[in-house]
């Protein structure tokens, strides 16, 4: 499985941005997604998470402003971004997972930046 994510920029704050990831994979049904970012000097923190039959979480640095939700028919993830902050900027990752068996796979995207100027 492949992940490409994409919609990262440059936006204002209180602006709003769109990421996307797409798997290359039929079995993206199946796949728990999720979102992470890492600012410079950071660790990684999760984001969102959304599971194979679309429940969903958050950190509770993003919740209500971010929304994730997932599209099967189009193998893709999305995560609306709204109300950005300085403190949202960084590389965001989109991961999955998936279980075969008692074995869990996992993937990663290459990141896409996302910069929020005050």
């Amino acid at each position: 499985v492949q992940l490409q994510a994409s919609g990262g920029g440059l936006v204002q704050a209180g602006g709003s941005l769109t990421l996307s990831c797409t798997a290359s994979a039929s079995v993206f049904s199946s796949l728990s997604m999720a979102w992470y970012r890492q600012a410079p000097g950071k660790r990684r923190e999760l984001v969102a998470t959304i599971t194979e039959v679309s429940v969903f979480n958050y950190a509770d640095s993003v919740k209500g402003r971010f929304t994730i939700s997932r599209n099967n028919a189009k193998n893709t993830m999305y995560l609306r971004m709204d109300n950005l902050q300085p403190s949202d900027a960084g590389v965001y990752y989109c991961s999955a997972h998936r279980w075969i068996g008692s074995r869990r796979s996992d993937y990663w995207g290459q990141g896409t930046q996302v910069t929020v100027s005050s």
